[in-house]
């Protein structure tokens, strides 16, 4: 069985799956957590060195003395980690910088280091906390800088000092802005990134094998002993037994197995016993039975004969009394004496009404013979458009007398297969005779010739006569069935079509729509089977 297929690997990977998503998960959060928590230092870092500057440089400022303040800037800008430390007064002009290319430089005053005191609504920078002091952007060197503002407000000793006096109404005097190099951080952050993630996978590798390995021996190997039970029991091997491992579920649904392993045992050794004592009275049964069966098939056959029997003593019956009837008329004409010239007309009516009803009694007959031949005759290889056309000389006066047209769809190149040529044309004359008969008043009377795909050979007849009732259709080819009025059919037409058709390994469809007209379709195989096979399939017919 394929590893994907097996209970324990499906249990395997929903728990590695949930695992690794755990796992994924937290250690997600925890990287995000140590991130906020290096960003969160590395803030107060910021505000430390902002105030430390501040501070030392507050007397400097009382006294104006901007070289010692710009010695002390440049001094702590010195240390690691410190980008850039400036100064810009309330009008954006950096007066100061430890990059001394930004001195007198402007500042956008909608940047983002401006917004604190410059934003429109919105509280006094005094009111301001850490993050909106801070702002992070990436270096031209392409590490990340983290830049902190720290206003410079007009303390009362400001506005009341000598040297550089400034109005009191002036809340902001300028803006130290610090900015720290975040690639040591950064750096941090990453290594725990990879820390984090790489511990994580060394733990849900432990935990997989680790979880794998329990579940091969609670679930894969108890679940293979039953596996191998079934099978055995499907071989028949009912003495096998599943060792039970454990007293869990699968510990209990061993034992169950076992149990009814040997219940079965039981079972089968009785029943063993009692086909034995059965089979004696089967076969005292089957012979029975196959006695009554034969005694059946013989009633049958005689109650199928008596039917057979009395159709056609009365189909004969119809026309010998009125052979009967119009020769004992002849008789008394002939006894009375000398026959006017007005009574040889009507004795010469006479015998031709005599003359109709035998031919009717001699193609009963004959179609009986036809009915009731089971075998094919002389077999060879026969063009279907020749035997077309040789039904359709046959039925030309037909045609003419009823004014049906006839339309030919036989192409020009010749259709050849394997048959009884007379039998085939006997066939397809039946056909074209139900279909002249169906249009008394005309109509059209089409015959299609055509090879499928598949090689199957088709020839369909069809007319545009009264059509055949759907109650009708299923009875059409039983012997002596018609719909026709008495005296104009026989009703074995199309039962002697269809035991031809049968014989040579064909079958013939038939689909009506009453008023409309009638479709008969023969369809001949595209590898007829050889005689050998049809004189068995004619021996199982019969």
């Amino acid at each position: 069985m394929r590893i994907t297929k097996l209970l324990a690997f499906r249990i395997f990977i929903i728990v590695f799956g949930v695992m690794t998503a755990g796992t994924a998960l937290v250690t997600s959060l925890n990287v995000r957590w140590q991130t906020d928590r290096h960003m969160t230092i590395a803030v107060k870092t910021a505000a430390r060195i902002s105030d430390v500057i501040k501070r030392s440089t507050h007397y400097s400022m009382l006294l104006n003395r901007r070289e010692d303040i710009y010695h002390t800037i440049r001094t702590i800008g010195n240390e690691p980690g410190i980008d850039v430390i400036r100064i810009y007064n309330k009008q954006g002009v950096v007066s100061f910088s430890t990059d001394t290319t930004q001195i007198g430089s402007a500042v956008d005053m909608n940047a983002e280091a401006c917004n604190v005191c410059h934003r429109p609504n919105l509280p006094p920078p005094s009111s301001a906390g850490l993050t909106e002091l801070t702002r992070t952007f990436r270096s031209a060197k392409g590490y990340g800088i983290l830049g902190m503002i720290t206003p410079i407000y007009n303390e009362l000793s400001c506005s009341l000092a000598d040297c550089h006096a400034h109005e009191p109404d002036q809340t902001v005097l300028g803006v130290l802005d610090v900015m720290l190099s975040l690639q040591d951080v950064e750096t941090a952050m990453a290594d725990t990134e990879d820390e984090q993630y790489l511990l994580a996978l060394i733990l849900v590798t432990a935990v997989s094998a680790i979880t794998g390995l329990l579940i091969r021996i609670t679930v894969n190997i108890p679940v293979g002993h039953l596996t191998r039970g079934i099978t055995e029991i499907r071989k028949g091997n009912l003495s096998h037994r599943i060792p039970v491992l454990s007293k869990d579920e699968i510990g209990v649904l061993a034992e169950s197995f076992n149990t009814m392993t040997e219940n079965l045992q039981t079972a089968r050794r009785e029943i063993t016993e009692w086909t034995k004592t059965l089979e004696s009275r089967v076969e005292a049964k089957t012979e029975e039975l196959r006695r009554a069966q034969q005694n059946m098939i013989h009633v049958e056959k005689m109650a199928s004969l008596g039917r057979l029997a009395a159709t056609v003593a009365h189909e004969l019956n119809n026309p010998l009394e009125g052979v009967l009837t119009y020769a004992k008329l002849l008789r008394r004409k002939i006894a009375a004496g000398e026959i006017s010239q007005q009574q040889a007309g009507e004795i010469h009516e006479e015998l031709g009404l005599i003359a109709d009803e035998s031919a009717r009694c001699g193609s009963i007959v004959k179609n009986l013979l036809l009915f009731s031949k089971q075998q094919i005759g002389e077999l060879r290889e026969e063009d279907l458009r020749e035997l077309i056309d040789r039904s359709i000389k046959l039925i030309d006066h037909h045609l003419q007398i009823h004014s049906i047209r006839l339309v030919l769809e036989t192409g020009t190149e010749p259709i050849f297969i394997i048959c009884d040529g007379h039998q085939i044309g006997q066939a397809l004359l039946a056909l074209e005779i139900n279909a002249v008969e169906s249009m008394s008043d005309g109509g059209t009377l089409r015959i299609a010739l055509q090879r499928l795909s598949d090689g199957t050979i088709e020839v369909i007849v069809q007319d545009s006569g009264s059509g055949i009732r759907d109650e009708d259709l299923p009875h059409i080819f039983e012997p002596f069935f018609t719909t026709k009025e008495n005296g104009k059919g026989t009703g074995l037409g199309l039962a002697v079509a269809f035991g031809i058709m049968q014989r040579h390994g064909g079958s013939i469809n038939v689909q009506s729509e009453v008023g409309r007209g009638t479709i008969f379709t023969l369809r001949f195989p595209a590898s007829r089977p050889s005689l050998p096979e049809l004189s068995r399939k004619e021996e199982h017919s019969e």
